[in-house]
């Protein structure tokens, strides 16, 4: 088994970014293109995935689970671990499907929703809930296949038996914080720390965590690279998390592809509107909760919002929560001997989570 402490250096250009969306991007369009020829009823289901799945997406999970498999010390064919972290995707479509159905979302990266665009065709009268039902159908149908595809990847058997307990501690954890996100939306409160709760397993395990420790099980890595990964991956998959509820709110919808009205409306419980509530005088918290929940809320009442959310000094609040989870994974990255590859591919997701506008 490798260590933190016998870790070989990968080539170069092994975690070359683009070089690897690139090798996963084919992985997943030859696996769709092989469902086509065995699956002819499903051909136009198919084809909205791969319009889904070709529609931007930044395959941060696919991306850290090689990066785990060559901090564990893999090396050599990449073709199996390439089929690997590909299945992640899968995984991670079926979730943005059922989520933008869960939460009526219109649009994902910049283009209707799934559930939207399945309506299109059908009866006037029925289009909306034929496309929530084919989008339903379609993501359970994308986990299904996310299995597939792992287990038809090549890794040998060791290794999935391996790496099967990963895989339903993460499929668990994210249906956790799906659950507990459910529980909150609607109620805006000034607990903090159950809002962490949720992005914790809704984001930072799933998005981070997980995706290390599977590409690194891979590779046979032992429990101390392991906890290594989790002393990172936590504290940035939540940096990772509250810089995305300050886009949802703040962003430049040109840029992410998504409404800075929708999180606002469906009133979720993020970490950014429980410090506003909790600094909020009475006035300004009355405004929230009549605001914030508000599914007919207009650009002028989020506008509103926003004012708040600067006056209580809840948006700095949350800058100051992503510089501290920031500082203690670079504290992990300065400690831990990881080859030169793998530590430049980990201080730029530092850095991307942190500046990042999409």
């Amino acid at each position: 088994m490798n260590s933190t402490t016998s870790l070989r250096e990968p080539g170069a250009d092994a975690l070359d970014s683009v070089h690897l969306r690139g090798l996963i991007d084919e992985r997943l369009n030859a696996f769709l293109d092989a469902n086509c020829d065995r699956q002819p009823h499903l051909v136009s289901l198919i084809e909205h995935l791969r319009g889904f799945l070709t529609a931007g997406g930044k395959r941060i999970r696919p991306l850290l689970c090689m990066v785990g498999w060559h901090a564990a010390g893999g090396y050599g064919d990449t073709g199996p671990v390439i089929g690997a972290a590909a299945s992640l995707e899968l995984f991670h479509a079926f979730t943005l499907i059922h989520d933008d159905v869960m939460d009526a979302s219109d649009t994902r990266r910049g283009r209707p929703t799934l559930h939207r665009t399945l309506e299109t065709g059908a009866d006037a009268t029925t289009a909306e809930r034929f496309g929530t039902n084919s989008a339903i159908l379609l993501g359970d149908l994308v986990m299904v296949w996310s299995d597939e595809l792992l287990y038809s990847s090549g890794i040998d058997h060791e290794r999935l038996v391996a790496v099967r307990p990963l895989l339903d501690a993460m499929r668990t954890e994210v249906m956790i914080g799906q659950y507990l996100d459910l529980l909150a939306t609607g109620k805006p409160n000034e607990d903090v720390e159950r809002s962490l709760a949720v992005i914790r397993y809704k984001t930072a395990k799933y998005t981070v965590e997980r995706p290390l420790h599977i590409g690194a099980v891979l590779a046979g890595a032992d429990q101390a690279l392991l906890d290594v990964f989790t002393a990172y991956a936590l504290p940035i998959g939540e940096a990772f998390q509250l810089r995305d509820d300050l886009l949802g709110v703040f962003g430049d919808p040109s840029e992410t592809g998504k409404s800075v009205l929708d999180d606002l409306r469906e009133g979720k419980a993020t970490a950014l509107m429980a410090h506003a509530l909790h600094a909020a005088g009475a006035e300004q918290a009355r405004m929230l909760r009549s605001l914030v929940g508000d599914p007919d809320l207009d650009e002028a009442g989020a506008e509103t919002v926003r004012g708040i959310l600067r006056a209580t000094g809840a948006a700095d609040k949350v800058e100051q929560m992503i510089t501290d989870r920031v500082q203690r994974a670079r504290r992990v990255l300065d400690e831990t001997p990881f080859p030169d590859e793998v530590r430049k591919t980990l201080e730029t997701f530092v850095t991307t989570t942190t500046l990042r506008t999409t």
